[in-house]
């Protein structure tokens, strides 16, 4: 099984350690959000959706946060930006293939607007530590945000920039902003897999505090029937 399960396993049994990471992850605060003239004029296509790829770390962690929101119609995680067609998730975590672990997110944007999902995106991982997000080490869990247009890629590169100056994390943003070429689903038991393990010890360690934290910052933003 995978380093991650390894992990968690490890940090179930060490009391002290679990606790620790129970705490780990800070929604921050004060963030800015692009106004209507950074944002321009797009005017959704009635009953049309778009799609947004994220890689925040552990598509896992990605998958049930972005699930939760409102406009949000299907959320699935897979492998993005290397050059290994249909890769494996071992090969994946190998760091060899490029690839990151991503969730591809398609939206409604007369209910949900593609900067909304960017401030959950830049609020629920830490956009500062390459190649890295706590334990999970290795290319495949960087800060990626693979874009479907140019209107896109503008937008993300604006807010990036915008977060830099307001000086909302300690560090500047190592967040990678490039053009989406292809998307690979991940295998079928890392599909909704925090919906259906939510007891498997990375999902009680990890995932679940940082939804509850994630849940009430974006309160307004959430499913009605969001779990």
């Amino acid at each position: 099984m995978s380093r991650k399960l390894a992990w968690a396993a490890l940090a179930v049994a060490v009391a002290g350690l679990f606790v620790a990471l129970r705490s780990e992850f800070t929604v921050p605060e004060n963030f800015p959000v692009l106004d209507a003239a950074e944002i321009g004029s797009n005017t959704p296509a009635a009953g049309g959706t778009e799609l947004a790829t994220f890689g925040s770390g552990c598509f896992w962690c990605t998958e049930a946060v972005f699930q939760q929101l409102k406009g949000v119609t299907k959320v699935v995680s897979g492998y993005s930006g290397g050059s290994e067609k249909n890769p494996t998730y071992e090969q994946v975590c190998s760091g060899r293939t490029g690839h990151a672990e991503v969730i591809q997110v398609t939206f409604d944007p007369a209910v949900v607007s593609y900067p909304e999902l960017l401030e959950v995106f830049w609020r629920s991982h830490d956009p500062t530590t390459r190649n890295r997000q706590g334990n999970d080490v290795g290319p495949q869990y960087r800060s990626v945000v693979f874009t479907h247009s140019d209107r896109q890629g503008q937008v993300a590169e604006l807010y990036k920039q915008k977060i830099d100056a307001a000086q909302v994390f300690p560090r500047p943003l190592v967040t990678e902003i490039e053009p989406f070429t292809a998307f690979y689903p991940a295998e079928g038991y890392h599909q909704n897999y925090f919906a259906d393990n939510p007891r498997q010890p990375y999902c009680r360690a990890i995932i679940g505090p940082k939804v509850e934290k994630l849940k009430a910052v974006f309160a307004n933003k959430l499913k009605p029937d969001a779990p």
